[in-house]
């Protein structure tokens, strides 16, 4: 099945990020996936760290912050942040959310996607080895943005956004625009036998997204990409449609932090996604 591939790696004002050709040649959207080049963190945080509370000085990670999105061309004020927890809860934002999470206290609790039809909303979802996932509907100017762990593709919030667009703002996944973005890879992302027998459970059809042997018995290689890749498919995304950045953030130390690499002692990149006007 033929997907495309391929971010392409953007650098602006010094900040280093990567995009979606297709989303931006639909000039709808404002967007990127930070990588860690580009900000004023020290040590294991080097040096974009956009993630707060992981020890690392809420000044700097704030810089940082402010960096990506002059780069991106979003108000900082604009954006809205999700508490995630690995599970597969989308929720709609709009004008009245913007600045939850990075200047002023958040209601929006145990959510890893978010949602708006509202431009001049900016979605900002954490990473440091899961999958973001992408969503423009440009039939209806509607965008979403999900955070797969691998517990949320095993809960198919790829599957459940595509859902909730569809509820709230009248979104055909044929008609959707979809990115994969960069994340732990098949090469670098193993299991033990009870996390592969639940996504064998789920992905019956497709099971060479499960791969043997891994580095040692008793392990397995899952391929996270082609999990979310296959279940948007099965909703009714055209393959052409799909664009999976293929680039694994555990064997890229050069640009992105991997929470599984660095052993929980790392930054955290960010998904952003905005409609224009």
């Amino acid at each position: 099945m033929e997907f495309n591939t391929g971010f392409e790696l953007r650098e602006r004002q010094g900040v280093w990020y990567c995009v979606i050709p297709d989303f931006e040649r639909t000039g709808l959207v404002s967007h990127g996936f930070s990588t860690r080049k580009g900000g004023v963190s020290s040590r294991q945080y080097g040096t974009l760290n956009l993630g707060f509370n992981k020890g690392d000085s809420d000044e700097a990670v704030m810089e940082n912050f402010l960096r990506l999105c002059r780069a991106l061309d979003i108000d900082p004020h604009d954006t809205v942040f999700s508490d995630q927890v690995h599970g597969d809860r989308v929720v709609a934002v709009g004008h009245g959310d913007r600045g939850k999470g990075a200047f002023r206290e958040s209601d929006i609790l145990r959510v890893d996607g978010l949602m708006t039809g509202e431009g001049q909303v900016a979605l900002v979802t954490f990473y440091a080895d899961c999958v973001p996932l992408f969503f423009l509907d440009p039939v209806h100017r509607a965008i979403a943005l999900s955070h797969a762990g691998w517990r949320g593709t095993v809960a198919c919030i790829g599957v459940r956004t595509l859902e909730e667009m569809g509820r709230e703002f009248g979104t055909r996944p044929g008609e959707c625009l979809i990115g994969i973005g960069p994340s732990i890879g098949p090469c670098c992302f193993e299991v033990d036998l009870p996390v592969a027998e639940q996504f064998a459970r789920v992905f019956d059809k497709f099971k060479d997204i499960i791969m043997k042997p891994g580095s040692e018995p008793g392990k397995y290689r899952i391929d996270l990409w082609m999990a979310n890749a296959l279940q948007l498919r099965e909703m009714g995304v055209p393959a052409h449609n799909i664009t999976v950045a293929g680039m694994c953030t555990s064997c890229r130390q050069d640009l992105f932090f991997s929470h599984r690499r660095d052993k929980g002692r790392t930054g955290r990149m960010a998904a952003v996604l905005m409609l224009k006007g």
